[in-house]
């Protein structure tokens, strides 16, 4: 928690400061009105007392009460305002790291335990600070400066409330190590709880389709009852807490009135006045150092778990990312469009084999190289090196010449037109998909728009719509097909005129006719740009100038598909799983 506050800005730790002097403020005028109660009570018991005395008296202790209340107003706002605002930038710091995360990363802390750790984890800490940075200072002073106070009234009082502060810390130290460890469950039971419910929603055509319903029902009631569980049994302990200290707290009250008529009685007629008043003084102060026992407990109640929390956003924010930006700009390379695999192998971090091996080939600006082989053959994972999804294990991956590791990834990225085998649609318009993003180059314009979506053959569909380009798009594309989405992905990376495409399966979904069409108009735009294309059918990439294939991870045929039905078994086998001998010699 405290490596977390380090992040606080200057505004931050002045208000937190200004607080400081506000409730220590608070807890002079809150302590000042037993003083003024014992002079009223002596006042009272005297005789030839003025009614005047005893109303300025009462007058002051008025007084400190609104003052108190009003201190506590403007500290109060003053901590909403804090925590929200510290909320604001964690939550914002934590975003940006998790985008700046490589697929490795972010899988190795799931989906849905990241958007825990971004929302509810983040309020934890929001409200902790919210209360805390008023119960966690004042209290403390408040239990200080009251001991301080009544330590000459009387041992034996003294001594009492001794006993029963060391009760109520007994208790909220057992408490914390008996709750402690659940929190830390808890935190992970919510993260199970949202990845099933993530899973139902965006699998809810398939759900249904298979009459899962009661499946899903089943799945989600088992955690969502572990979860309530844990719940309850925090809660039930914390409930211990509540009753136990106001019996304490009513219990010494009772003590110490007890021991005070005790004293009274046997002390001399002089001192009956004066001990009486220390009484009322001292049961005040008494309640004082309980109460802020309490307010103790209250954060010790909440602090637990959100310690918790603090750590696991700690975790985000303390993870390296193995994917780390370069130095240098786009205007520096000597080469134009050109990639090249030099002896590549790569294998991901947990895995004790290689997916691919010793891949090398070079494409030159303008052609097409297209990538073929058997599922798992590591096809998409081979592109993926070029825009540093992830890092090559062995070898270099160069982009103009130059290794990818080099580049800061702006200028990496703005090199590239990627689709990717699901195509992303997000929430927002037409336009505002196809235009998504920026590649360092001049805002997209809505003629660019409409001429990226004509040449991905979206524009019959598009200008259907109700509001044509301005259309709605859900989030995930769940309004419009399969097509339909990955023709505008395919329009996203034509409206940034990159240098390089990467395919990466993205004509899966198109009827054959749309995609020869497509793949016609896309050569006599992209005449310029090198085209990187995975596929899984012979007719998408017959008449690329290169071929690739894989098997199992390594390259076992490069050429054009001429020679390589020749030449290429793997290849061979593959083309005449999707078209006959006849169609094969037609194509040729």
């Amino acid at each position: 928690m405290i490596k977390l506050l380090k992040n606080l800005n200057k505004k931050g730790w002045f208000i937190i400061v200004l607080s400081f002097i506000l409730i220590f403020m608070q807890v002079w005028l809150e302590l000042k009105m037993p003083d003024y109660m014992s002079k009223i009570t002596q006042l009272v018991q005297t005789e030839g007392s003025k009614m005047p005395e005893i109303l300025k008296n009462g007058a002051f202790m008025l007084a400190c009460a609104f003052g108190s209340l009003m201190v506590a107003v403007i500290t109060g706002y003053f901590s909403s305002f804090m925590s929200s605002d510290f909320s604001m930038m964690l939550r914002e710091k934590v975003f940006r790291k998790v985008e700046s995360l490589s697929m490795q990363e972010v899988k190795g802390f799931s989906t849905s335990s990241l958007i825990t750790r971004t929302t509810n984890d983040i309020t934890q800490i929001e409200m902790i600070i919210a209360m805390g940075l008023q119960l966690m200072i004042k209290a403390p002073i408040m239990a200080v400066w009251a001991i301080l106070k009544i330590l000459n009234k009387s041992w034996q009082w003294s001594a009492m409330t001794g006993v029963a502060v060391l009760i109520l810390l007994s208790v909220i130290g057992l408490l914390i190590l008996i709750v402690l460890p659940r929190f830390k469950k808890v935190q992970k039971a919510i993260d199970r709880i949202n990845e099933v419910t993530r899973e139902n929603l965006t699998g809810i055509r398939v759900v249904r389709a298979f009459n899962a319903e009661k499946y899903q029902e089943d799945k989600f009631e088992e955690i969502n009852t572990k979860l309530t569980n844990l719940q309850l049994f925090n809660q039930k302990s914390f409930a211990v807490m509540q009753p136990t200290m106001y019996l304490i707290m009513h219990t010494l009250t009772l003590g110490i009135y007890f021991l005070g008529s005790y004293l009274i009685m046997n002390a001399g007629m002089a001192d009956k006045i004066t001990l009486f008043g220390d009484m009322i003084v001292f049961s005040s102060y008494a309640m004082q150092v309980i109460m802020s026992i309490l307010m103790l407990a209250m954060i010790f109640m909440m602090l637990p778990r959100a310690s918790v929390s603090a750590n696991r956003i700690n975790e985000v924010l303390d993870t390296n990312t193995s994917i780390k930006d370069g130095t240098l700009n786009e205007s520096k390379t000597n080469e134009i469009g050109t990639v090249e695999f030099k002896n590549v192998s790569f294998k991901y971090p947990d895995a004790k084999e290689y997916l691919l091996e010793n891949i090398s080939f070079k494409v030159n600006k303008g052609d097409t190289v297209a990538f073929i082989g058997s599922t798992g053959s590591g096809k998409s994972t081979l592109i993926n090196l070029v825009p540093r999804f992830y890092d090559v294990t062995e070898g270099e991956v160069l982009v103009d010449g130059t290794n990818v590791k080099e580049y800061k990834l702006e200028a990496l990225y703005n090199k590239l037109g990627y689709i990717p085998q699901r195509a992303v649609m997000f929430d927002g318009t037409v336009n505002e998909n196809v235009a998504f993003g920026e590649n360092g180059k001049e805002k997209t314009t809505k003629e660019k728009i409409k001429e990226a979506i004509q040449i991905a053959q979206g524009k019959d569909f598009v200008e259907n719509m109700d509001e044509k380009y301005d259309s709605h798009i859900a989030q995930g594309g769940t309004n419009i097909s399969g097509g339909q989405k990955q023709r505008l992905a395919i329009a996203r990376a034509i409206a940034r005129e990159p240098e390089i495409y990467i395919f990466d399966d993205s004509f899966s979904a198109l009827d054959y006719k749309t995609d020869s069409i497509l793949r016609k108009e896309l050569k006599k735009h992209t005449k310029n740009a090198t085209s990187l294309i995975v596929a899984q059918r012979i007719g998408t990439i017959m008449n690329a100038d290169k071929i690739i294939v894989l098997d199992s991870g390594k390259v076992v045929g490069e050429g054009t598909h001429k020679e390589l039905l020749k030449n290429c078994e793997v290849y061979k086998q593959i083309a005449l799983s999707q078209l006959s001998k006849e169609e094969l010699e037609d194509a040729e």
